[in-house]
């Protein structure tokens, strides 16, 4: 398809304009003698071909009328959508309690029957006409006005109900036009990642490493599957994904699991575990971003340090990159884009791994001192944008045929959660709950 000019998001800005400051490049003349890395994930992720990259073809984009799980659909494969060239802010709406010292936001909007659901730090579910952005109803989950603090997986929607996993050990059903909770199911742990519903059942990875599947119609258990038990592990989790007759689970011990969706019986196994990460956070095999499925292929990366694609049939792996992250691999055709956790956005074959472009994005508030860390959430591909937030609150737009800059914006405060589209709006929440949308 012909590469169209994709317009800047938000705001009509030119590369120039965000300035090399910004780009976190220093223009003072560097000190002499050998760099040595003091972070053991330092890793440079480098292009697999010398010389200029092959042309990315994409799928054009597809309007998305819902997004109604975290990922998208159960696959977690949404490919390109389609927004407005020229986006603008619309509204923005407060959605609760946001991160603080004690808890985390972590679920991702989702959007269905013509409504935006979050859920916020303090566990309360929030309702929003997609067009207005007017508050429809609010839902506090949490049972019996516990007062301990719990920070909640995400949400879910399926068939008039939106489903919340929480981080006091349940399951809870919330019927979407009475805002009344129809049923609650207790788990074997606190759940940090959003459930994933399809063909009447729910899917959800607590903390101790459980898979448990439950009847979407009463929250009845219909089998669990556990993985290896681990004392740490990263704050939020992930989601399964599903295809067909196959759930694919991780967990933060770094193995990877397809399951029968019947009975929860393994199909195969892989592991995300390498050797060379020794420093404190590194050390943790999690793979925190979601799997994902798409033409019978898995890919899945973890914060070790290992990038795989994996045969969803046999489970034979097809191909690996030494590649760590803790977002999520977003599928597009036949490539695939993912953030590292050196702050690289990268391009890559879908069905090979190469590596085809690695833009490297802005790592430090203060880059000479190396002081304020930033953190960045994304991507997801949208009318021939790559966009991202991140911590500090910059939205920014990269072109995915060359990972050059089409321009960035700034939002009311830091974005940790991926954004997400539907309807021909972007939406994005931020760490203090501000739900904001840009059509």
């Amino acid at each position: 398809m012909p590469r169209r000019l994709a317009g800047v998001l938000i705001v009509v800005m030119s590369l120039a304009g965000c300035g090399d400051a910004w780009l976190g490049e220093n223009k003072a003349p560097p000190l002499p003698g050998k760099r040595i890395s003091i972070l053991a994930q330092d890793h440079v992720v480098e292009p697999d071909i010398a010389g200029p990259a092959p042309e990315i073809v994409l799928p054009p984009p597809e309007d998305n009328e819902d997004w109604p799980q975290a990922g998208g659909y159960s696959n977690h494969a949404m490919h390109h959508m389609l927004v407005n060239d020229n986006l603008k802010r619309v509204w923005t709406g407060n959605a609760g309690i946001g991160s603080d010292s004690r808890r985390k936001l972590l679920a991702q909007p989702i959007v269905a029957e013509g409504m935006v659901f979050t859920v916020d730090a303090g566990s309360e579910v929030t309702a929003f006409d997609a067009k207005t952005g007017k508050r429809i109803w609010i839902r506090d989950v949490t049972p019996n006005r516990d007062p301990n603090v719990y920070t909640s997986g995400g949400l879910a929607y399926d068939e008039g109900m939106v489903y919340v996993a929480t981080g006091f050990a349940q399951v809870v059903a919330v019927d979407v036009k009475t805002s009344e909770v129809v049923w609650r199911q207790n788990v074997s742990g606190p759940v940090r990642g959003a459930p994933t519903v399809r063909g009447g059942r729910i899917f959800v990875v607590t903390v101790d490493n459980q898979t448990h599947a439950l009847a979407a119609e009463d929250g009845s258990p219909l089998w669990t599957h556990s993985g290896i038990s681990e004392a740490t592990g990263l704050l939020a989790g992930n989601s399964p994904a599903v295809d067909g007759n196959t759930v694919v689970v991780a967990y933060t011990s770094g193995e990877l699991f397809a399951l029968k969706i019947e009975t929860g019986g393994v199909i195969w196994q892989d592991s995300l575990i390498t050797v060379r990460r020794t420093e404190n956070v590194g050390a943790l095999m999690d793979i925190r971003g979601r799997p994902a499925i798409d033409r019978g292929r898995v890919y899945a990366i973890g914060n070790g340090d290992l990038m795989v694609c994996v045969d969803l049939r046999t489970g034979r792996r097809l191909w690996e990159k030494e590649i760590g992250g803790v977002q999520s691999p977003w599928i597009a055709g036949d490539y695939i884009f993912v953030v590292t956790n050196g702050n690289e956005v990268v391009a890559l074959e879908a069905k090979t791994g190469r590596i085809l472009w690695v833009t490297q994005m802005q790592s430090w508030e203060k880059p000479t001192e190396k002081e304020g860390r930033i953190m960045w959430s994304g991507p997801i591909l949208a009318s021939d944008r790559l966009i991202l937030g991140s911590s500090t609150g910059k939205l920014v737009a990269l072109s995915p045929y060359t990972g050059e800059m089409l321009g960035w914006d700034k939002s009311p405060d830091g974005v940790s959660i991926a954004p997400v589209v539907a309807g021909g709006s972007l939406y994005f929440l931020t760490d203090d709950a501000d739900l904001v949308a840009f059509r």
